[in-house]
């Protein structure tokens, strides 16, 4: 056993503070199961220590971080914790709006990544894979966020690019005089100016325009604005096309 000084015991005081203060999820009450007694040269286990005043503590690692012993003690025993490990609570780290420089914006970043320019999109990714588990996943995915939890998880690029795409023809089923004649077109969503330039619609070949020939302001149906210069008559083809 060794004797924690003074130092060692504010220093690890310190990094208490700052674990509880930046992560929120983990265990920060109750009692944590003691793990087993570290051996030499393996990773995880306790580490038994007596303080100034005779009082034994141990310290253990875990929750995504990882302990290892060495093998060849010299001057005493050195234990290293390490990032890498397994998550074994949901663990979410605070980018607060002011504890950043001059109370603004803490950013969480990382520097020294390395720029892609080619790659192959990946095909074969599987769910919970690890990088060297065997699977044989290749090429790239992309790493999303989902919103409602703050989960990190991944997709694969053909996923994520997907093109979806409505195409659907009508044809009024007798002379229309006005003012609208109303087609359904299901699946289809709102129609404002934030996707406008996604809605192509033809009636017997020619492109008609937005707003101005026709109106798509209720999900599922576009309105053919009827006037004297665009009859509606039984044959006609309505032709919709919307792509997402």
């Amino acid at each position: 056993m060794k004797t924690i000084t003074n130092k060692l015991k504010v220093a690890l005081v310190a990094v208490g503070f700052l674990a509880v203060g930046t992560v929120s999820a983990q265990t920060t009450a109750g009692d944590i199961t003691l793990q087993a007694a570290t051996t030499l040269g393996n990773a995880g286990g306790i580490v038994k220590l007596v303080d100034n005043k005779g009082t034994i503590k141990y310290l253990q690692a875990e929750n995504g971080l990882t302990s290892f012993t060495n093998t060849t003690p010299n001057g005493g025993v050195v234990t290293t914790w390490q990032l890498g490990g397994t998550l074994t609570n949901n663990t979410y780290i605070t980018a607060s709006a002011t504890g950043g420089p001059s109370n603004g914006p803490a950013e969480f970043a990382l520097n020294g990544l390395e720029l892609v320019t080619a790659g192959t999109a990946s095909t074969n990714a599987v769910d919970r894979g690890a990088h060297d588990d065997g699977a044989g996943a290749t090429g790239f995915t992309v790493l999303i966020r989902d919103e409602a939890t703050g989960a990190i998880q991944k997709i694969e690029l053909a996923d994520l690019f997907q093109v979806t795409a409505i195409r659907r023809e009508a044809t009024p089923p007798t002379n229309t005089a006005g003012p609208t004649e109303s087609i359904i077109v299901a699946g289809l969503p709102v129609i404002d100016a934030t996707n406008e330039a996604k809605l192509f619609v033809f009636r017997n070949g020619v492109k008609l325009r937005w707003n101005t020939d026709f109106t798509g302001t209720t999900a599922g149906s576009i309105d053919i604005n009827i006037s004297a210069d665009l009859p509606i008559y039984n044959g006609d083809v309505i032709e919709v096309h919307y792509i997402n």
